[in-house]
């Protein structure tokens, strides 16, 4: 079995070398772009290209010979246009409307060649040459790099350095793995090989609430959605005065936003990681946030970009103590009875923020009862692969959700305690 592990570290990067970076990303960026209108067809899902080989054929040479960009760096970059079109073929395969991945975010994918590390730094391919970067880690000891990335049972993957415009900070998300002590990943990399008892905190995102816990813990979205509404009409205002200084004001005001923004959503998710550590919870589940936009489209595209910045934040503080992330399929987790002696699944069960299920009457919060179906998937899809693994020896390690006044068990039959 294969375990997975992510280590955010902070970079000190040289005044004179950050230029590098940011050309290196553009270029990368390029190169990625290059790939996708490459493997796309806008005529049927079936003549686009989902091999990573015919695409490195077709591009590489010119790639290399168009940037700046090292080998490496130039196929990780083809590697990932593929795996969005890969991504979009599946979608349109299901007869969801897609339209060809284009992208536009600052992001470098590093492997462990183009990559070397150090105990306190790394060196990292750019353009123009090497760039050693050291990390700015936290005092509190063992810190997560120390832990996986320079633990002798974790091995090195690839990683993606990222750049924060409104700290102007790079930030390198390391990822490694190890196996089992049979070596053998088992066919599956979403199970740990930890066989222990485990515990869930299950997470529903939503617009009225930002987000709601398996135990019942509402962030609601009022004043985010407030401020928001405040910051348009002030942009609004501005933009209709027409002057330079009006436009100067709004760049600013821009900036002050978006500051706002990722601080409102780094206390959210600072929460949900307190929330987790107050319950005894290992691991923290998401829902897969693929199609968020057609599952929820009463959410503008502030809500859009606060789910994802929040699974973004929380992917990275978790680990930091101890508590690992998952992320589940979402379907019918709104529409289906969170009731373990239930069930039930239609879509008349939801009428808005409030659930009913038409079976046994059972009355919550959607969101809430959304929360507790969101854990309990992974619970039951985790409990199942420990029973049928050989390597989890008698099969009775517990996978426990985490509710508003106990737990349910991992089975998703029997109610241990709670409501």
């Amino acid at each position: 079995m294969e375990v997975r592990r992510t280590a955010p570290v902070k970079l000190v990067v040289p005044d004179e070398r950050r230029d590098d970076l940011h050309e290196t990303a553009r270029q990368f960026r390029y190169c990625a772009n290059r790939a996708s209108e490459f493997c796309w067809s806008d005529t049927s899902y079936t003549e686009c290209v989902t091999a990573n080989t015919t695409a490195r054929d077709g591009l590489y040479d010119d790639l290399r010979e168009e940037t700046g960009l090292t080998a490496n760096l130039v196929q990780e970059a083809i590697r990932r246009g593929v795996q969005a079109v890969k991504g979009c073929v599946e979608r349109w395969r299901q007869g969801k409307r897609v339209s060809r991945p284009e992208f536009t975010s600052w992001s470098l994918l590093y492997d462990k060649r183009s990559a070397t590390f150090y105990r306190n730094k790394v060196s990292l391919s750019t353009v123009n040459g090497r760039v050693e970067c050291d990390f700015e880690l936290p005092s509190d000891s063992p810190t997560p790099y120390e832990e996986y990335v320079l633990s002798e049972e974790f091995e090195f993957r690839a990683s993606t350095l990222q750049y924060d415009a409104v700290d102007d900070e790079f930030y390198f998300h390391i990822t490694t793995r190890k196996y089992d002590c049979d070596g053998d990943d088992g066919g599956s990399a979403e199970v740990s090989a930890d066989t222990e008892h485990q515990t869930v905190l299950g997470i529903d995102l939503g617009v009225n609430s930002l987000a709601v816990s398996s135990t019942g813990t509402f962030w609601q979205a009022d004043d985010y959605d407030h401020w928001t509404q405040e910051f348009e009409k002030r942009r609004g205002e501005m933009q209709q005065r027409g002057t330079q200084a009006a436009h100067n004001a709004v760049r600013r005001l821009g900036k002050r936003e978006q500051a706002w923004r990722k601080q409102y959503i780094h206390t959210v998710a600072n929460e949900v990681v307190t929330e987790a550590l107050s319950y005894d919870c290992d691991v923290i589940v998401f829902e897969d946030l693929t199609d968020i936009r057609e599952r929820l489209p009463e959410a503008k595209w502030h809500h859009v970009w606060a789910f994802r910045r929040l699974f973004e934040y929380v992917s990275y503080k978790a680990p930091e103590q101890g508590v690992s992330m998952e992320q589940v399929e979402p379907n019918h987790t709104s529409q289906r009875c969170s009731r373990t002696d239930c069930g039930f699944t239609h879509d008349d069960n939801r009428h808005g923020e409030h659930f009913e299920c038409q079976k046994c009457g059972y009355e919550t919060s959607a969101d809430y009862n959304a929360a507790k179906n969101i854990g309990l998937r992974y619970a039951r899809k985790r409990q199942h692969s420990l029973r049928s693994s050989p390597k989890s020896g008698s099969g009775d390690a517990e996978v426990d959700l985490r509710i508003n006044g106990g737990t349910l068990n991992g089975d998703g039959y029997q109610r241990i305690a709670g409501d």
